[in-house]
This record gives structure tokens, C-alpha cells and sequence, in this order.
């Protein structure tokens, strides 16, 4: 079995356009190497992207040193959990895919903040089971 998600689920992939992920797998995966826990699966948003920029965390100027492309409004990427904590308690947390975001995340951030700002739950809920 794979690693889990923080609903509880497999750990579905974040993005491959531009390819994510610690392991650039296109997934959230946290293997014992990620010191950073790339854990946090979100989409990016200009206001979480300025809000990295202004603490010294710069998302958008490529580095292909790290095949890393730099990113625009509207990425899925893998972003460490401190991190988009740290832009949540800015007010600028980006939107996080539940599904695709490894449960290793609960280590850093409530699961109650990302259920706030989570884009993959369905309108119905009784669908859920």
C-alpha cells in the first residue's frame, strides 16, 4: 500500500504540469529524505505566491538546478507544510487538494485549516458515504 492522504485515503497525484513533488513524481510523497515535508498539495494563487516571495520563499523564478519550472496562478504543486501554514496565518493560504495531499501534513497544519481551504470536495456531501 501507498502513502496515505489526510482524508485517509491512497494518495492520489497533485500535477504534472509543471511536475511536482519532492521526488518531481508528480505526487505529494514523503519519503524519508523530505526534511521539508513537501506534504500540502495546493494551487497556487497570486496571493500565496507573493506572500512566499515576501518571506524569502520564492515559488516563481525557475531553477532548473532542482527542475523546478517557477510558478504561476493556477499550479498544483507540492509545497511544504510549514510553509503554506505559515501563508495561512498571513491570510494567504493557497486552496489544497485533500486527496493529493499526503497525511504527513498533520504533523505541521490542523486538518481543520486545510478542510477550509480544500477545492476537491464534492457540493453533495451525501455522496461521500
Amino acid at each position: 500500500m501507498g502513502e496515505r492522504n489526510v482524508l485517509g485515503g491512497e494518495l492520489v497525484p497533485c500535477g504534472t504540469d509543471p511536475l511536482t513533488g519532492f521526488y518531481r513524481d508528480g505526487s505529494c510523497s514523503c519519503g524519508s529524505d523530505d526534511v521539508g515535508l513537501h506534504a500540502v498539495c495546493a494551487v497556487m494563487t497570486a496571493d500565496f505566491l507573493e506572500h512566499q516571495r515576501s518571506v524569502g520563499n520564492d515559488l516563481t523564478t525557475p531553477r532548473p538546478e532542482w527542475h523546478f519550472p517557477g510558478l504561476h496562478p493556477g499550479d498544483p504543486w507540492c509545497v511544504v507544510a510549514g510553509r503554506w501554514l505559515q501563508s495561512y496565518q498571513a491570510g494567504a493560504a493557497a486552496p489544497v487538494v485533500l486527496a493529493a495531499t499526503n497525511e504527513r501534513a498533520l504533523e505541521v497544519v490542523r486538518i481543520e485549516l486545510l478542510e477550509e481551504h480544500a477545492v476537491d470536495v464534492p457540493p453533495d456531501l451525501s455522496s461521500l458515504g
